[in-house]
């Protein structure tokens, strides 16, 4: 994991470098305060040397200013790299979640993600501003001042460093202890942040049914083990540096012991003495910065084991490189789209026995500037179908083509660029009307309009302030919700679709408009290839080809007339919405009339 961590900083090596040049230089700085003194002490002072003392005072000055220059530009260079560590990755998230497939969003709450990339990788940051640079710096420190201890004099050294074993055991001990607590901590974290966020994504509902002290209590139990889970972290922390101090004045202590009788014996000057317990206060200054970088590694760590099982979850090769559209493709003319025997069911299959399928034996056929329908009750399969056309999911079973090639062997941007699509749970994003309806797509305003009044969606954007550049809130929060399918419409049309893939697309419009949409769609599928989700009967009832889905399988399939005449499960599905039905012969044709029951 460290290795993973540190490839990140190479980029960025030459921060590294400046860092680690100030940490040696305030190292070396830290040796000449005791030095100094002890040159006070033992030879200027009984020498009565006046001029001496006020040479080593501006010398100690001079130091102290060089101490501050190389302090500011430590911390200057070791934020830059903290930040741009913390850039790359949560770039190299978001373009990862980017590229996971939809079954991986379907598991994971939404709260715990934005963890990932917030809240999981600010914990890095610490780690590369204060940790592992800093770190290079305080190891430098303590073999610096260790080499300067012993040179001074190597009995007193042994005095000070006999304490050192305990400071080993007592760091081991605060490693096993503080490592699974922050990890608790990171989990706590993101499953308050995914309770939070799925909370006030459903408020209406919340606040509709009365939920709110009931939410209010288990936000505060997930609210009070986050706490819990922080104090057992403050307490194993609060009781280790307490601990260093003490070993610290131990080995002061131990110091002044053997450095006492030998200054009596007249073998050892009081500036030694005074020299070396400077040098032990700052040898285990460092000791102490190091468990706390210790500290600072533990809690990174156990964000960087949540960021890089994020990053190792596999994309099952279904994403390609993601594509950045320079120019809009040429218009296209429908396309020919084949479900050959396909098999699909949801989570994983079970040890044994067959897994439940929501797809079995699929196959159908639908070509250029035909419409194919698919009814049936509310989970016999329908949005499956069109969730594997889009590639969210692969079959296990069976093969889908278009135009006589797998799905599987095309480059998902590619497919997807052949489909419009508007989804029956519409999702706009936070931003202008504009930029809502070409996602990106290379085209300029008098595109987007034409798109716009091709369905209908003119008038949406006469309502509105300022039109295409009106600001819409979260989700679309600020139009209805009529409105804003047909602003869907206007989205899937404005990329010239060959496929157009249509879920229940008019179950917000008003009965009105409705009339008004299906003109529109009447000309915009005219030579393309349509797939239509329908709830609604009443509005597929000129498709080339319905489908009737019942628990997954295929269970009738023909023309509205024909599947009416069967008196099967499509014309009681018909029935149960529009009342009974009867032929009245009209010029020689035979037209279908609702009467009510």
């Amino acid at each position: 994991m460290a290795r993973r961590l540190l490839a990140y900083v190479r980029p960025y090596l030459a921060l590294v470098a400046g860092a680690i040049a100030c940490l040696v230089a305030v190292g070396l700085i830290q040796l000449a305060g005791p030095l100094l003194s002890r040159y006070v002490i033992d030879t200027a002072l009984p020498a009565r040397d006046g001029g001496a003392v006020l040479r080593v005072a501006l010398l100690f000055a001079v130091a102290m200013v060089v101490d501050f220059a190389c302090d500011f530009g430590q911390t200057v260079l070791t934020s830059r790299l903290g930040q741009s560590v913390m850039r790359d990755l949560r770039q190299q998230l978001f373009r990862h979640l980017q590229q996971l497939p939809i079954r991986f969003f379907d598991r994971q709450p939404v709260g715990r993600l934005v963890t990932r990339v917030t809240s999981d990788v600010e914990s890095l940051n610490e780690l590369f501003t204060s940790g592992v640079v800093a770190g290079v710096g305080d190891l430098f420190t303590l073999c610096a001042i260790a080499v300067a201890m012993w040179i001074v004099d190597w009995r007193l050294a042994l005095a000070a460093f006999a304490v050192i074993p305990l400071v080993a055991l007592v760091s081991g001990v605060f490693q096993r202890r503080i490592r699974p607590t922050y990890r608790d901590i990171r989990q706590r974290v993101a499953r308050l942040n995914a309770f939070l966020n799925e909370r006030l994504g459903g408020m209406r509902v919340v606040q509709l049914f009365g939920q709110e002290a009931r939410e209010r209590e288990r936000f505060e139990t997930r609210n009070m083990g986050h706490l819990d889970a922080q104090l057992r972290s403050i307490t194993i922390y609060a009781l280790y540096f307490p601990v260093i101090e003490f070993l610290t004045t131990l080995a002061l202590a131990s110091l002044l012991v053997s450095g006492a009788s030998r200054v009596t014996a007249g073998t050892l000057t009081v500036g030694t003495v005074a020299a070396f317990l400077q040098l032990v206060r700052r040898f285990f200054q460092p000791l102490q910065d190091l468990s706390e970088k210790f500290n600072i590694l533990q809690a990174a760590f156990a964000a960087a084991e949540r960021i890089f099982g994020l990053l190792d979850t596999p994309l099952d090769g279904s994403a390609s490189a993601l594509p950045v559209r320079t120019e809009r493709p040429a218009p296209r003319r429908g396309v020919t789209v084949t479900f050959d025997d396909v098999w699909f069911h949801y989570g994983e299959a079970p040890a044994s026995g067959e897994p439940r399928w929501a797809l079995q034996q699929a196959s159908f056929t639908v070509r250029p500037g035909e419409t194919l329908a698919l009814v049936g009750h509310t989970g016999a399969g329908k949005t499956t179908i069109a969730s594997l056309l889009l590639r969210f999911y692969e079959p296990q079973r069976g093969r889908i083509l278009v135009d006589g090639v797998d799905i599987r062997s095309m480059p998902v941007d590619a497919l997807r660029a052949r489909i419009g699509t508007v989804q029956q749970e519409l999702f706009f994003f936070a931003g202008d009307v504009g930029e809502n309806i070409r996602l990106g797509q290379p085209i300029d305003d008098a595109a987007v309009r034409a798109a716009a009044a091709h369905v209908g969606a003119d008038v949406v954007l006469d309502r509105l302030p300022d039109g295409l550049r009106h600001q819409l809130g979260e989700r679309g929060a600020t139009i209805s919700v009529g409105e804003r399918q047909l602003l869907a419409f206007a989205r899937a049309f404005a990329a010239d679709p060959a496929l157009l893939l249509l879920d229940e697309a008019t179950s917000a419009v008003d009965s009105a408009r409705e009339a008004d949409v299906q003109r529109a769609l009447a000309t915009v599928m005219s030579g393309r290839t349509t797939i239509a989700i329908a709830h609604r009967l009443s509005t597929i009832v000129a498709a080339d080809q319905i489908l009737v889905l019942h628990h997954g399988q295929i269970v009738e399939r023909g023309r509205h007339a024909e599947l009416l005449s069967h008196g099967g499960l499509y014309a009681r599905l018909f029935r149960l919405q529009l009342g009974p039905v009867v032929d009245r012969p009209t010029g020689g044709t035979a037209a279908l009339t609702a009467v009510p029951a």
